[in-house]
């Protein structure tokens, strides 16, 4: 089952008030999963991404996945905000990717990148973020520019 389908089938339920607080949900690879939202052309469209924290997590990122859920994706948070540069190494799948400036908006998408390439991927701004999708999904949501990312974290 994938995973966006096994959250999915988990759904919500009300907790008493008295209850403690779920541990975190962590993807199949060990890392916390978080929810993203993009508002684009007057509607919110959510994924449930992957949280690369750490320089290895970071290094690491999408390299030898085989596929990647429609409604899933991987969140590389910078702290502070920083220019980005990536390249598709050992990376079997097209990704679009979403550089995100510190104010939530999209500063580049990168569309479809080219799967095992070594070319770099960047912006020369400071970013937030950089959000890792499904090669496709930001054309097919319409996704632009200037529109707005969050995430819970």
């Amino acid at each position: 089952m994938l995973l966006a389908e096994s959250l999915a089938a988990c759904g919500s339920a009300p907790v008493a008030n008295d209850a403690q607080p779920s541990a975190p949900l962590t993807s199949p690879a060990g890392l916390d999963l978080a929810q993203v939202n993009i508002r684009s052309g007057g509607r919110t469209h959510v994924f449930t991404v992957e949280m690369a924290r750490t320089a290895a997590q970071q290094e690491q990122g999408l390299m030898n996945r085989r596929e990647l859920a429609p409604g899933a994706g991987m969140l590389f948070p910078f702290d502070p905000p920083r220019p980005a540069s990536f390249w598709m190494r050992n990376t079997l799948i097209p990704l679009d990717m979403i550089f995100i400036r510190p104010d939530g908006s999209i500063a580049r998408i990168a569309a479809s990148t080219v799967p095992m390439s070594e070319t770099p991927v960047a912006v020369t701004e400071p970013v937030t973020a950089v959000l890792e999708l499904r090669g496709g999904r930001a054309a097919q949501l319409g996704l632009r520019e200037g529109d707005r990312v969050s995430w819970n974290d």
